[in-house]
């Protein structure tokens, strides 16, 4: 049985899609909002290192639901890619290399995370330094994931300007999903360069203004699971207008 591809039958590929989003909303939301806030103390290197190593389990889980998540995006880049293409290949092609170096970016940001844990146990080839200073090292560790994190999110920032400007004009998937995404976008560029470079200014932004994201990334992660795309109008997309639907998702 051969496989049927994204030009004949895109609903498989758009709910596959979607499913890779939810995960990367859930695992990132695990790893955000219960690991890094339950584990994490803004300004204290010891206090946080005091809590890092009695839950080093926990660490160690949200270490690697934070890796699932690059993980997951990889062929959700491509499946995004390939649903996008009919509208604009040079565009989505900007789209994809954006999406690319984000990606590449957030990656490295994982193993200052990777660092972490190691540093603070690792007490035997770093007692020359003395042990107040293990929870420094691990500070730096964090803040160096931290900054990494937000330049890929200026990347990926960029990536849904783009991709919502495509969905606007696909046809095959309702403009308001393309606002969203690009308002989205948008808000991902203000926090993420107020963080790096007017922390004063984040402070007032963070973390309402990541609710931007949420919704608008989360709009789209849905409408791929539960709707797919108009097949209609996509077959007229990548066939020629008057194309009937050649197959049913």
């Amino acid at each position: 049985m051969s496989i049927p591809t994204i030009e004949t039958s895109p609903q498989p590929y758009a709910r596959l899609g979607g499913a890779l989003y939810l995960a990367i909303i859930l695992f990132g939301a695990f790893a955000e909002g219960f690991v890094t806030s339950k584990l994490i103390v803004g300004g204290d290197a010891v206090a946080t290192a005091r809590n890092i190593l009695a839950e080093p389990g926990l660490w160690r889980l949200g270490v690697a639901v934070n890796v699932l998540v690059v993980l997951c995006a990889v062929p959700l880049l491509w499946i995004e890619f390939m649903l996008l293409r009919p509208v604009s290949k040079s565009l989505v092609l900007l789209a994809l290399l954006l999406n690319v170096v984000s990606l590449a970016v957030e990656a490295v940001s994982k193993v200052f995370l990777l660092l972490v844990l190691p540093t603070l146990e690792n007490t035997g080839h770093l007692s020359g330094l003395g042990s107040g200073q293990l929870p420094l090292l691990a500070g730096l560790a964090l803040r160096s994931h931290d900054i990494s994190f937000n330049i890929a999110l200026i990347f990926f920032g960029g990536t849904c300007l783009l991709n919502g400007y495509l969905i606007r004009k696909s046809g095959y998937f309702p403009p308001v999903l393309g606002v969203l995404l690009q308002v989205a976008g948008a808000g991902y560029l203000v926090a993420c360069c107020a963080a790096l470079f007017a922390p004063a200014l984040a402070d007032m932004l963070l973390p309402g203004i990541l609710l931007l994201p949420l919704v608008g990334e989360s709009a789209f992660c849905l409408w791929l699971l539960i709707k797919g795309v108009n097949q209609q109008k996509w077959h007229e997309r990548v066939h020629g207008p008057g194309t009937r639907a050649l197959a049913v998702g």
